[in-house]
């Protein structure tokens, strides 16, 4: 399995460009080779747009700062570069070449800002979880991780779990789970028999987002 993360930065570039950006982001992720994509901070009315593209699947849960989408999705849609985060946000899971058999998702808090866990069971029994902690303060994004690892755990139970996504600290502690790796705040952990199969790369996005999209192969053993 190949699985993918990358916070969206709400479809922005560094340096801003001031348009939309959805047909650059849908490329790069159309053009990549993964099974799951782990997604964050990405404008609640493009997941569907970037399943497409990409050939997949997918599920979404909106978090913080939806109230009047319409017009947010209005004013992000000209200018991202101004309207930033208060353009509307969603957390997204792209499969590829599989069935999704269950989506479930947890709230971890409503304040300061609303973050939630969200995974899929595939239909060969396996776990798909997704998550983007709280940045601040810090510990609230260690708590974020371990609630989102525990309830993985009861979710699954036993059956092979991948957890990733933007944990906003780099020394994140899962109980239960081993770290995959990642690069910086963007990181894997995995449980029930699935290990990565060597380092995780991180991948050319041209500008695109402030985060470096980050990629990890995982066998079964």
């Amino acid at each position: 399995m190949r699985a993918l993360s990358w916070n969206l930065f709400h479809g922005r570039a560094v340096p801003d460009r001031p348009r939309s950006l959805l047909p650059e982001f849908s490329a790069a992720i159309a053009g990549w080779d993964w099974d799951v994509a782990l997604l964050q901070e990405v404008p609640p009315w493009w997941p569907e747009a970037l399943a497409a593209a990409a050939g997949a699947d997918h599920r979404l849960v909106r978090t913080s700062r939806n109230a009047l989408l319409p017009l947010r999705r209005a004013l992000a849609q000209r200018r991202p570069d101004l309207m930033k985060s208060n353009g509307g946000g969603a957390d997204a899971i792209l499969v590829r070449g599989a069935a999704i058999a269950e989506h479930r998702t947890w709230r971890l808090r409503l304040h300061p800002e609303r973050r939630f866990v969200h995974a899929v069971r595939l239909a060969d029994g396996h776990w798909i979880g997704n998550v983007h902690a709280q940045a601040n303060p810090k510990p609230l994004a260690h708590a974020d991780m371990a609630v989102a690892g525990a309830t993985l755990v009861r979710w699954a139970g036993h059956a092979p779990v991948l957890l990733g996504g933007d944990c906003n600290v780099p020394d994140p502690v899962v109980a239960g789970f081993t770290d995959a790796g990642g690069h910086g705040i963007d990181r894997f952990f995995v449980r029930g028999g699935l290990n990565p199969e060597g380092p995780v790369r991180r991948l050319p996005r041209e500008g695109l987002s402030d985060h470096a999209p980050v990629l990890v192969t995982l066998r079964s053993s």
